[in-house]
């Protein structure tokens, strides 16, 4: 089992499910939450977003004190969402038993992304090789 650090990185939409339109989106800007203190921090504070935010390891998210409404997509161990729901500022979300990643962004950026339940993504930080297929 990989261990993820706190940094930067980009979120791919790679495997969207029968029917849906348009290619997978790449490249969207992804800040990795690992530690216990990034984690508790998330996204508190903010006014926005740009991108997205990985909370890992993760299964479940509140949204006190917030100033605005988020995406959460719950991720399995190999990245295929479990759930996604939209939160309201001041709302305490349901754990996820399978999830171990969570990606929050700004409400409606999901269905912008293509990003729903059976779809995998693809999670690369900043200098490694992590999300990506290994060698043959």
């Amino acid at each position: 089992m990989r261990k993820w650090r706190d940094g930067d990185g980009t979120l791919t939409v790679v495997g969207r499910e029968a029917g849906a339109p348009g290619p997978g989106v790449r490249g969207v800007p992804l800040r990795i939450a690992a530690s216990y203190r990034a984690r508790t921090r998330g996204l508190l504070g903010r006014d926005g977003i740009d991108g997205a935010l990985m909370l890992t390891p993760c299964g479940c998210v509140h949204t006190f004190r917030m100033r605005f409404a988020i995406d959460v997509a719950y991720l399995d161990r190999k990245f295929t969402v479990l759930a996604v729901r939209t939160m309201k500022p001041g709302r305490l979300g349901l754990p996820r038993l399978r999830a171990r990643h969570v990606v929050e962004a700004e409400a409606g950026a999901m269905e912008r992304w293509g990003v729903r339940p059976g779809v995998r993504v693809e999670l690369r930080a900043v200098g490694t090789s992590w999300g990506r297929p290994g060698p043959p």
